[in-house]
């Protein structure tokens, strides 16, 4: 019998299982929900079965069936993804579904530029970006909804990995005509006297906070905001100074004013920029980055052999052939043996 359903219709159907609601299911596979919703149509007609009790004021429930049903969908797609993997170890290519969340603090700045060069060098995979906080990063790579995160070291918790990148100090955002504007470095006791607004997210915030505990003096916080863009506009409106890690290309704020912004010293520690991903992800993804160099070797090497005449240099390419396909064999055996992680991630 001719298969009349796709792996694409699967995947919108346990994100919805998983979610219970078409809208939460959509954002999380970034669709829309008028095409969650004809997957789901067309399933049902398809197997004639009803997958859903559909609640208005309680959104969407599996029926016993569906219940079954999505266990089975799971496994198919689970599979489906191992085939996947299967053929970029063996081609060596790059290709796949990547899911990468960010801290949103900085995803403005930095995840367009960093997926822009990703979906250039390797466009076979499918690159999907969420921006999240970070208790919201630590759940997606938990429950796999991530494969990694660039976050800030912000109480990374001991079952996931963080891979240092980059170290960025605090500065303090100021309007121009801030009384301390004009200088070249300030810190936390030199701004107790003045109005803060606080970029109030997970974590960020009791960051922020620990440079005036740490000088003994308290902030005066005077407006909170859980957005990076308005905190800049107040900030350039002269409602406050606040303090960040991430520094933008420009000086102006959104709505074109003007913004100083100045090195934090004293008791402050600087943020680390990093990798967030499952624990033992890391050391696999050197595993694999080594096994597609590999992989690379070997066909060369082999082209190389079947065109060769002269009989020592072909000796000599025979004898790197037989060792690179010694450390495949034992790559493999790391891989298969060893924790894994996404095969659509580039190496480096």
């Amino acid at each position: 019998m001719a298969l009349r359903f796709t792996l694409r219709q699967l995947e919108y159907f346990v994100a919805v299982g998983e979610c219970g609601s078409i809208a939460l299911a959509a954002e999380k596979v970034n669709v829309s929900s008028p095409s969650i919703s004809a997957a789901i149509s067309q399933l049902e007609a398809e197997f004639g079965l009803q997958l859903f009790v559909r609640r208005h004021a309680q959104g969407l429930s599996l029926t016993q069936g569906g219940q079954r049903f999505l266990d089975h969908a799971r496994d198919v797609l689970d599979r489906a993804r191992r085939l996947s993997d299967l053929s970029n170890d063996i081609t060596g290519q790059v290709r796949g579904p990547l899911n990468v969340g960010c801290l949103v603090t900085f995803a403005q700045i930095v995840l367009p530029q960093v997926r822009r060069g990703f979906v250039d060098q390797y466009p076979d995979v499918v690159f999907r970006q969420f921006e999240r906080d970070q208790a919201e990063l630590f759940d997606g790579l938990r429950s796999a909804k991530l494969d990694l995160a660039v976050t800030y070291d912000l109480d990374i918790p001991n079952d996931l990995d963080f891979v240092p990148l980059v170290s960025l100090p605090p500065y303090v955002l100021l309007p121009e005509d801030h009384a301390l504007a004009h200088l070249d470095e300030i810190t936390p006791e030199m701004l107790a006297g003045f109005p803060m607004i606080l970029l109030d997210l997970p974590l960020s915030a009791e960051y922020f906070l620990s440079f005036f505990r740490a000088a003994g003096v308290t902030p005066d916080i005077a407006e909170r905001t859980r957005d990076m863009a308005v905190m800049r506009s107040l900030v350039a409106n002269g409602f406050g100074y606040s303090i960040a890690n991430i520094r933008p290309v420009t000086d102006m704020a959104p709505d074109g004013g003007r913004l100083r912004f100045v090195p934090l010293t004293g008791a402050v520690r600087p943020m680390t920029l990093g990798l967030l991903v499952p624990q033992g992800a890391q050391a696999a993804l050197t595993v694999r980055a080594a096994r597609i160099a590999l992989v690379k070797e070997r066909t060369r090497l082999r082209n190389r052999s079947h065109v060769q005449i002269n009989p020592v240099l072909k000796r000599q390419v025979k004898v790197r052939l037989t060792l690179v396909e010694r450390q495949l064999a034992e790559l493999d055996a790391e891989i298969s043996g060893g924790p894994g992680f996404p095969a659509s991630l580039p190496p480096g």
